[in-house]
């Protein structure tokens, strides 16, 4: 019989609580309980990036966070980047740039690049480039990656 605990956390700027399996992921909790499709399950094992999310500020690999350890954390999606005024700068940067190949790694990029961006709006490509090493993408060169996190970040108030 498996173990549940009651998880209360602020999601995509709304307070919300929810029962967690102990065994569960962030991950499998923000999918399933949240229907939150944009991160998603790849590696398994935070190599890929596909699963990044922002938690307290913090860049993370929802694919290996206990589900437990969100209570009364602050967690970013990228479904919680949208706001009234439209889409994130990040994610027009990514359509501008042509930085979006099939997607799947696109959400988790973009969280990446949300990250760095709020952490430092004047990086060089090379920072960049760093700054999104552990996040994959199996279509590209990552040329255009770059080039729209470079965009997004010229004018970026996040």
């Amino acid at each position: 019989m498996p173990l549940t605990v009651t998880v209360s956390f602020s999601l995509n700027g709304t307070k919300v609580t929810s029962a967690v399996d102990v065994t569960e992921s962030a991950l499998d909790l923000l999918r399933r309980n949240f229907d939150l499709a944009g991160a998603k399950l790849a590696c398994g094992e935070g190599e890929c990036g596909a699963c990044t999310v922002i938690v307290d500020g913090r860049s993370r690999n929802s694919c290996l966070m206990p589900a437990p350890d969100i209570d009364g954390r602050t967690v970013l999606t990228v479904e919680g980047l949208w706001t009234e005024q439209g889409i994130d700068p990040v994610q027009q940067a990514f359509i501008d740039e042509g930085a979006v190949q099939c997607g799947f790694c696109t959400p988790g990029m973009i969280m990446q690049a949300r990250y760095l961006i709020d952490r430092n709006p004047n990086m060089s490509e090379e920072q960049i480039a760093r700054g999104i090493e552990g996040n994959i993408c199996r279509c590209t060169g990552y040329k255009k990656i770059i080039a729209a996190v470079a965009a997004a970040s010229e004018g970026s108030t996040s």
